[in-house]
């Protein structure tokens, strides 16, 4: 393993509970739900879906799937896409979004 990996590695590793990862899949979930059931009405709750914003809850829900299973990628690279700091930010965001 290159020095990078384990540096990823090591800041991934507070993230490394079992609780978040059940938090984590079913905020996606939920998310995915919402979305899947009524697009219109879940665009019109958070105020709207920016070409960003549309980008960050693909990954972030794709993140949120892979990091709640307990895969943990290998590669660097996909290390960073598949960061679950990313995917619990934006799906925090977009809960309190929802809910206001």
């Amino acid at each position: 393993m290159s020095n990078l990996n384990q540096s990823i590695e090591q800041i991934h590793q507070p993230m490394d509970r079992w609780w978040l990862r059940i938090a984590t899949i079913l905020l996606g979930f939920v998310h995915v739900g919402l979305f899947m059931w009524e697009p219109v009405l879940y665009d019109q709750a958070i105020g709207g879906f920016t070409p960003l914003l549309g980008i960050l809850f693909l990954v972030s829900v794709c993140t949120s799937m892979v990091y709640g299973i307990g895969f943990k990628p290998r590669f660097w690279l996909w290390q960073l896409v598949f960061t679950p700091y990313l995917s619990l930010s934006v799906l925090l965001y977009l809960t309190v979004l929802y809910l206001m």
